[in-house]
């Protein structure tokens, strides 16, 4: 179950005067987790980008050799105050990777310990600014989509889960959570039979899958159309990136408070939990090593929509 750690993170959030040490404080009593905060300042404020470190039993930050696996909590604030009062539907990406990072901390404690380590990373920031978008406004951020990327994919990421609130659309009309297909150095692959599986058995339905764009899986400010920022982190690494999206059946807006759902991030959470225990033990794979070679071998490399492009 992750509910309990779903709730406690939510209500440690819902607060005008939550930051990083805050968050940072919610792991003082595991010594085996590492967390560091770090302050950064944007044109429109101010940011805690928080990175939680929970080492595995054969972690390579130990010397060891099991995959390290990686959580983005993405978002573009998880306030929009003065303008909004309390937590804002953005907010869910940010409660879904520190509760899955508190779920693994428990789990450790208690003797379960994953084979490598996991690292999860968001930001922290209660009153982030809001911008127009189609077909409900989207949260800003003080700080910019590259600023984002620096701070929250970490180099030893070796598989990303990013997740998000997309419920800002008429694309997916499902409240729960659905995943996207691997996206991997500018390439949409296939949609992971393991992440399929796992999912099943995590919401004891059938799987839900999301379309994306080309578009989707470009950087930030290159004037085209985005779901949202919920791929953003595949234009950083070389990294496999899927993205886990919190969702609604109605088009909610980022900024608009009281649309979370504590259930729906809890399964995000239970998901996210069970992936990082198959991946570090290197039973889940986010895709197909040999058909990748096959493609870029026919096709050669789609890194050019990691960039800017031509401007």
């Amino acid at each position: 179950m992750s509910l309990k750690q779903t709730i406690t993170v939510f209500e440690t959030m819902d607060s005008a005067y939550v930051n990083g040490e805050t968050i940072k404080a919610l792991f003082v009593e595991y010594p085996q987790v590492t967390v560091t905060v770090q302050t950064v300042t944007g044109e429109q404020g101010k940011t805690d980008f928080v990175k939680i470190v929970i080492p595995g039993k054969n972690g390579k930050s130990t010397g060891g050799n099991a995959p390290t696996f990686g959580i983005i909590g993405r978002l573009g604030g998880i306030g929009a105050r003065p303008s909004r009062i309390g937590m804002v539907s953005d907010a869910d990406g940010a409660v879904a990777a520190v509760a899955s990072a508190l779920k693994l901390a428990d789990m450790q404690k208690n003797g379960d310990v994953l084979a490598g380590d996991v690292i999860v990373s968001t930001h922290i920031c209660p009153d982030a600014p809001t911008q127009p978008h189609e077909p409900v406004d989207f949260m800003g951020s003080p700080v910019g989509i590259l600023t984002m990327n620096k701070h929250e994919v970490i180099p030893e990421m070796e598989a990303i889960l990013s997740i998000d609130t997309t419920k800002g659309n008429r694309v997916i009309n499902h409240k729960g959570i659905a995943i996207s297909p691997t996206v991997k150095e500018g390439y949409i692959l296939r949609v992971s039979e393991d992440l399929l599986r796992v999912m099943e058995m995590t919401t004891g339905a059938l799987p839900v899958t999301f379309p994306i764009t080309m578009q989707d899986i470009t950087p930030y400010g290159n004037d085209l159309f985005h779901i949202n920022s919920i791929l953003q982190p595949s234009v950083a690494t070389d990294a496999p990136v899927v993205g886990v999206a919190i969702t609604a059946q109605s088009a909610v807006p980022g900024c608009g408070t009281g649309a979370s759902h504590e259930t729906d991030i809890a399964l995000a959470v239970k998901f996210a939990v069970e992936v990082a225990k198959e991946y570090t033990n290197g039973v889940t794979k986010f895709y197909d090593e040999a058909e990748y070679a096959h493609i870029t071998a026919l096709y050669g490399s789609m890194k050019v929509l990691q960039t800017m492009g031509n401007v």
